[in-house]
């Protein structure tokens, strides 16, 4: 069992205080705005608010909440590089997933009509 003395521990690297309330604090205001957002009814406005801000909110949790901020480089690379082989499958196979004909195939499946206006 290894004691740690303070002299051992003032050489330990040390970490930035973070403070996630005031982080906590930030995420709801993007929420906030966020909801708000598409409530103007501008399709542009909306669209900013739905992805851009999510995306924003994204990073904020995985770089505090994760502690992607505080570690090595090369956990940042292997983060990219798999939401690039993300974005490659969704453009591999979005093209036959979302169109209803093909050349040797037929969507057979149709959404059912809503009765008055009913979601």
């Amino acid at each position: 069992m290894t004691v740690l003395t303070p002299h051992t521990r003032a050489d330990a690297p040390h970490h930035d205080q973070t403070n996630y309330v005031a982080i906590w604090g930030v995420l709801c205001a993007l929420l906030g705005i966020s909801i708000v957002g598409p409530m103007f009814g501008v399709r542009l406005l909306t669209l900013v608010t739905a992805f851009g801000i999510a995306i924003v909110k994204a990073y904020i949790v995985c770089a505090y909440f994760m502690h992607l901020k505080i570690e090595k480089k090369w956990v940042a690379y292997i983060l990219g590089f798999m939401l690039a082989l993300m974005l490659v499958f969704f453009g591999g196979t979005a093209p036959d997933v979302l169109e209803r004909d093909g050349q040797q195939w037929r969507k057979t499946y149709v959404e059912p009509a809503t009765l008055g206006g009913e979601r």
